[in-house]
């Protein structure tokens, strides 16, 4: 295991290539396509994954093994660029997709979409870097557990090691797989079944996905059960239960009618079970929030003075961080304003705006340091920001339409900034572990935050014209369900007009969420390596369990796999889970781009899917397929010295 007690891998008064053409216009081209990969995932599973992992593999194979040059210096600038633009794609689909689904927009605007993204993903970089000493550096309860895992990899990387033929040979898999799943349907998408048993009824299925394998292999056990647990909540004990109650509501298809038990009234429970977990987590790390924004205040008081300090130790100077802060807090009251067209308004939401960021941005670089990324409640606090916004709103006088746009566009912007600082804040912790020069890094974020910016609405266009975001826009095209947008449109439209959201069905959903608390702090008062966090169990509810069920076999693959190379020795299984990794997000992206490449000949007017055969045992025995394939990389034996795949 990485030990940083032993000091930067690369000392700081050596001086080696970092910064340089090729590393920035590599890790450009990998966030473009890490970008566009999970504003797909997160519209489908609503979870995204980190790409700082990936992207240093496939960095290292060009670099090292294609150019034959390169430095672990510059791998890392590439690994950071690239992940920059993936945590902007979740800013962006947990909310702006919502103003569609709302009905207040009709399609994405180009130019509001792509100003919301970059300048909350500017803010995410430069209102945490004032808290780099004080949690990266100073505060050791801090692991930034992807942060340490991708040091892993670049030092392998250095050493000899490599994996970059797991990640493409994972993706060429899951090209051909995703293709004959959405293309030419050779593979069902979800195999499911329904039947009922008196009053009511019960549902089995599983989305036909190796993506969500790979997302819940890199999740792992705990947060892999935990979706499934959510979604066995909604699916196999709420709708029984319900149907029991009300009865089956009449439907063209039972597998139908139970969808719209779940889309009316059971997913709701996910809205009481976010917001209980959203504040629990921000009540648990008050003092490490108020540490850290007591760091942030002192930061910006400050100076880093470039040549006076160790290169380790160099930030971002104070002038250039306020000129980046303005230029993107400034416009954004423009931005609000042309968007509401209403002056007050757009003074409002740009307070409401600055303030919840800056707290988010400390809340969420704290919480990635305890508990990862993965962990990150990131649809907590965007629920959080909502009801701010729409309460100091509507003490205006706001309602309808403009309301709704404003307290989005606030919620908009706040999220991709704490995303942002999430993971600013892994790549850092990366940095400090490998001996990076932290200024240079900090360029490179922003550099990753601004060009990715710019393909996010053409991606949601084409999505959404092709497939439908929130709601089917085509008959036989599953549509994506965007949970999170779908979930943050419904509440401001509670809030700002006469609909009404299910509250029986969200008061059971906050007491799950206390239940969950509870539990957990039973099962850590017992030391129990399993924990029952309560977001990953709400976004389960809020998912069709479908989408759970293939999530959770990635976490039993994980889990099993570990049990078995454990027994060889750390090495051994350091290396395997690690190539296990590495695959998972060779499926997550190839699957993700293929669903983007068919979702945009379908908007050039091919006619597709067309289906060729589609049978479910057919279907199953491929998807077990797969997922044995990955098992097979996740257990099989590796080679440790300096073959590709070893560590």
């Amino acid at each position: 295991m990485r030990n940083e007690h032993s000091g930067p891998f690369v000392p700081a008064e050596k001086s080696i290539s970092e910064f340089t053409l090729k590393a920035v216009v590599l890790g450009l081209l990998l966030g473009l396509v890490m970008t566009a990969a999970n504003v797909y995932l997160g519209l489908y599973a609503g979870m995204t994954v980190s790409a700082s992992i990936p992207a240093a593999v496939i960095s290292m194979g060009v670099l090292r093994g294609l150019l034959r040059r390169g430095t672990i210096l510059e791998n890392n600038i590439v690994q950071t660029i690239a992940s920059a633009g993936e945590s902007l794609a979740a800013g962006i689909i947990f909310t702006v997709p919502a103003l569609v689904i709302a009905g207040v927009w009709l399609d994405f605007k180009y130019w509001p979409v792509t100003l919301i993204a970059m300048f909350g993903g500017l803010l995410g970089v430069v209102f945490m870097i004032p808290l780099r000493r004080s949690l990266i550096v100073e505060e050791k309860e801090l692991v930034y557990p992807e942060g340490l895992a991708c040091a892993e990899v670049l030092e392998t990387g250095e050493r000899g090691g490599s994996g970059v033929l797991y990640v493409f040979s994972a993706m060429l898999l899951s090209v051909v797989f995703k293709f004959f799943v959405s293309a030419y349907s050779v593979i069902k998408g979800t195999v499911q079944w329904a039947w009922e048993a008196g009053r009511t009824a019960f549902y089995a299925g599983s989305d036909m996905s190796v993506a969500l394998i790979g997302v819940g292999f890199v999740v792992g056990p705990n947060v892999a059960a935990l979706v499934f647990i959510g979604g066995a909540i909604g699916w196999l004990v709420g709708i029984p239960i319900l149907g029991a109650v009300q009865g089956i509501p009449a439907g063209d298809t039972l597998i139908g009618s139970l969808e719209e038990m779940w889309s009316s009234q059971i997913r709701y429970m996910g809205v009481g079970a976010m917001v209980v977990g959203g504040i629990a987590s921000i009540i648990k790390v008050r003092r490490g929030i108020a540490d850290g924004m007591r760091s942030t205040i002192l930061g910006y008081t400050g100076s880093s003075r470039v040549g006076q300090v160790k290169r380790t130790e160099q930030d971002m100077g104070t002038k250039m961080i306020a000129v980046i802060a303005a230029a993107a807090i400034v416009p954004t009251f423009f931005l609000y304003g042309y968007l509401t067209s209403n002056v007050p308004t757009a003074i409002v939401a740009g307070v409401a705006m600055v303030v919840t960021g800056f707290f988010f941005v400390a809340v969420s670089s704290y919480i990635v340091g305890l508990v990862g990324s993965s962990n990150n409640p990131v649809s907590g606090m965007t629920i959080c920001t909502v009801l701010f916004s729409s309460a100091l709103l509507l003490l205006m006088g706001m309602t309808g339409a403009s309301g709704i746009i404003a307290a989005l566009g606030v919620a908009g912007v706040v999220c991709c900034a704490a995303c942002t600082a999430g993971d600013v804040s892994q790549d850092l912790k990366t940095g400090y572990l490998v001996g990076a020069t932290p200024r240079r890094q900090q360029l490179s974020q922003v550099i990753g935050v601004v060009i990715p910016a710019f393909i996010i609405a053409p991606v949601l266009t084409v999505l959404h014209s092709a497939h439908g975001i929130g709601v089917p826009v085509k008959e036989g095209v599953p549509f994506l369900r965007a949970p999170q947008a779908t979930l943050f449109a419904s509440i401001v439209k509670a809030m700002f007009s006469d609909m009404a959201l299910p509250w029986t069905m969200v008061g059971i959903g906050a007491a799950i969420g206390l239940l969950l608390l509870v539990l957990d702090i039973f099962l850590k008062e017992r030391n129990c390596s399993f924990r029952a966090h309560v977001m990953p169990v709400a976004v389960g509810i809020y998912l069709p369990v479908s989408l759970s069920t293939p999530i959770l076999f990635g976490g039993i693959i994980n889990h099993v796999a570990s049990l078995i190379v454990r027994t060889r020795g750390e090495n051994q299984a350091r290396g395997a889970i690690h190539n296990g990794v590495l695959f998972s997000s060779g499926l997550i992206a190839g699957e993700s781009i293929t669903g983007i490449i068919v979702a945009a000949l379908i908007y050039a007017k091919f006619e597709l899917p067309q289906v060729l055969h589609e049978s479910d045992w057919a279907s199953l025995l491929l998807f077990g397929l797969a997922a044995c394939i990955l098992f097979w990389v996740s257990a099989r034996r590796v080679r440790v010295g300096g073959r590709p795949g070893s560590l």
